[in-house]
């Protein structure tokens, strides 16, 4: 096994061209230089410390980095049903008027609207019934006065009624209130009333969905009777997943001595696949650098986002950063977090690669602070950040280190508003506390420590970006 030293050289190093395909030529210039504005701040910082990557970035810069160096990725095109929850590449437009002709909006009678301007319930109005309209049928004979034509929820209005009375409220004078019936009616009732006009939703021709906007469940509805039946979409990351480590097994056999079961790597899986991205679990990987070398540069030229799981901090056995810095370009290593300091980013052969900590709440708060956001961009996505409330901390909460501090913790609401519970154990080698969550709340940076009643912010989650709350 081949030994590293433990610090890293300079990020200011000769950088690798990165591929913007898909996107316009404005477009890559803007993600370009946001890329290199990004990576400029960072190497300034880390500078300052004599090429050793030692110093903690903030959350909010270690986003920014991962952000600035991922776009959109190329576009496919799906099944309307299948475009549900994704993000539409193209401008959408209806090929019909929606509605394409004007119809009811109820059952009822299609009338003249000037002959009820009298209609009371001491004289009513009496019309007779002469034809039947039902969904899907087409009634285009005249109405004259002293007339009016039974008509169903949808069907059009004929072109000689302007209005449609609701038929709870009209009498049947003689008859069974079909064709040949005698109907009354007892009040006025308005222009256009109760009619669903043409073009009220949609015109031929029209944008109904922009570039950008998440298709929803009635999206896809919407698009559908617009005759929008295919939807180019951003393609879903494919996202390889490695968990490092000779101590680690498959989930499926019982640990001997020393071995423990390789849950990290289902883990990011699910996450990944919440974020809506296609996850592969790569084999174990072992603890020398060879080998997780081997298993960077084979992903890199297969998947679009690249996550590993322990080996992320200065041990004997912690690879990723030699592997990336010998491989590609080192961009990052510690963020001001806690669980989850030692993040490892960079690009190797133009995809990033993402290295979590071996500890399964680091690896999934690290997940959820920064790769997610990463991944939803590739998506198009342009919400990053999960909803945020404040809520009183409902017992006293000691702060012995000055990192900010995600506790795992669970949101109620009562008369006062949100009241937040931390996890009794905030072990950041356990997966059961955060099932048992809903929220991480926040402790900012520094050493003060919170009282009951106090307010903290906490992130929810499991909600969607583009909720507002």
């Amino acid at each position: 096994m081949q030994a590293f030293p433990r610090s890293t050289t300079s990020r200011c190093r000769k950088r690798k061209k990165k591929s913007l395909g898909g996107l316009s030529s404005r477009t890559a210039i803007i993600g370009a230089i946001e890329r290199v504005r990004a990576v400029a701040f960072a190497a300034a910082r880390f500078s300052m410390k004599g090429d050793s990557m030692t110093e903690m970035i903030p959350l909010e810069e270690a986003q920014a980095l991962v952000l600035a160096n991922v776009a959109p990725l190329s576009t496919e095109v799906v099944e309307v049903l299948d475009a549900v929850g994704r993000v539409s590449a193209a401008d959408l437009a209806s090929d019909i008027d929606i509605a394409p002709f004007a119809h009811s909006a109820m059952d009822g009678f299609a009338v003249h609207a000037a002959e009820l301007e009298s209609a009371s319930e001491d004289e009513p109005v009496e019309l007779e019934v002469i034809a039947e309209i039902g969904a899907g049928e087409v009634y285009d004979g005249p109405i004259e006065a002293g007339q009016c034509v039974r008509i169903m929820t949808g069907a059009p209005v004929p072109d000689a009624a302007d209005a449609v009375v609701k038929y709870e409220i009209v009498g049947v004078v003689s008859g069974d209130g079909k064709p040949g019936s005698r109907v009354s009616f007892t009040a006025p009732t308005k222009l256009r009333n109760n009619i669903r006009e043409a073009g009220e939703e949609a015109h031929a021709g029209e944008v109904i969905v922009h570039t950008g906007e998440v298709i929803t469940s009635a999206g896809v509805g919407f698009l559908a009777g617009c005759g929008v039946l295919q939807v180019p979409v951003y393609r879903r990351p494919k996202v390889a997943i490695a968990a490092t480590g000779s101590e680690l097994i498959d989930p499926s056999e019982v640990p001997s001595a020393g071995k423990i079961r390789n849950s990290n790597s289902l883990a990011i899986a699910a996450c990944a696949k919440a974020a809506g991205c296609i996850p592969t679990i790569l084999p174990i990987v072992e603890d020398t650098y060879e080998a997780l070398e081997k298993t960077v540069l084979d992903a890199v030229e297969t998947y679009d986002f690249v996550v590993t799981t322990g080996g992320a901090a200065n041990g004997d056995f912690d690879f990723i950063k030699p592997v990336v810095e010998g491989t590609g370009e080192l961009l990052m290593t510690t963020v001001n977090m806690r669980p989850g300091k030692a993040q490892t980013f960079g690009l190797v052969k133009g995809k990033p690669v993402f290295g979590l900590p071996g500890n399964p709440a680091a690896a999934y708060c690290g997940f959820e602070m920064i790769v997610r956001q990463a991944l939803r961009k590739m998506q198009g996505y342009s919400h990053f950040n999960r909803p945020v409330v404040r809520a009183r901390l409902s017992q006293d909460t000691k702060k012995k280190d000055p990192r900010r501090i995600f506790l795992r913790a669970t949101l109620t609401k009562d008369d006062e508003g949100y009241l937040v519970t931390p996890a009794q154990n905030q072990s950041s080698g356990l997966f059961g506390p955060i099932q048992r969550s809903n929220c991480m709340a926040i402790m900012p940076e520094g050493l003060e420590s919170r009282a009951a009643g106090s307010m903290i912010d906490c992130v929810l989650l499991d909600v969607s970006e583009e909720v507002l709350i």
